[in-house]
């Protein structure tokens, strides 16, 4: 859909001229409350299976090793990483990887290959037909995904064996409806959830 492409690459464009000072703020925040860079690099599927290194500012401490799942509380993550991730600030650099064309704005979420292999045949064909997105209706659900996970005595088995499978059914009810007013109306409702997350932080 050359609209939609064009459409991401503009609306990115412009985020990017007017959030680089914020970002950089933050990324300078990031290095100040722990050693290691500013942005964290890493390997996620795109389309058509193409393998690109998505932009997060850098949420996690660089000298402790764990699994690539997280939760709530995690003891990885650092005291501006808590803060970025509540308020999805850490996400703010991959409007790079929509301006590259590696990302749309509406779309399945990237995720790492290892997550992929647990796609149905069928159903790994059909979403990895489309660019991954910076938000999608399963962004949408659980947007609490880490206090989620923050109940599980396994958090790789409970997001493999309980919330992927749900992703993946809102993936393929993208894919087969999407349109652009249906993006719009996904980055309407993504906007209002964040806002409503400034509003009223102590309900998260």
């Amino acid at each position: 859909m050359f609209f939609k492409r064009l459409f991401d690459f503009f609306v990115a464009l412009a985020a990017l001229l007017v959030l680089w000072p914020l970002i950089l703020t933050l990324g300078i925040a990031v290095k100040l409350d722990s050693p290691g860079p500013m942005f964290f690099r890493q390997a996620r599927v795109g389309r058509h299976g193409k393998i690109f290194r998505i932009h997060k500012l850098r949420t996690m401490r660089t000298d402790q090793a764990g699994t690539s799942m997280t939760a709530k509380n995690d003891a990885r993550i650092t005291r501006i990483g808590n803060f970025l991730r509540h308020y999805k600030l850490d996400e703010l650099p991959q409007f790079i990887d929509v301006l590259t064309g590696d990302m749309s704005l509406v779309g399945p979420r990237p995720q790492p290959a290892p997550h992929v292999d647990h796609y149905p045949p069928e159903i790994r064909e059909k979403v990895l037909s489309v660019r991954p997105g910076l938000t999608d209706l399963a962004t949408l659900e659980f947007i609490d995904e880490e206090r989620i996970l923050a109940q599980a005595d396994d958090v790789h088995t409970a997001y493999i064996q309980d919330i992927l499978p749900i992703k993946l059914k809102y993936c393929v009810q993208y894919v087969e409806t999407r349109s652009f007013w249906l993006d719009i109306q996904i980055l309407c409702r993504t906007a209002l959830a964040l806002v409503h997350r400034v509003l009223l932080p102590h309900r998260h």
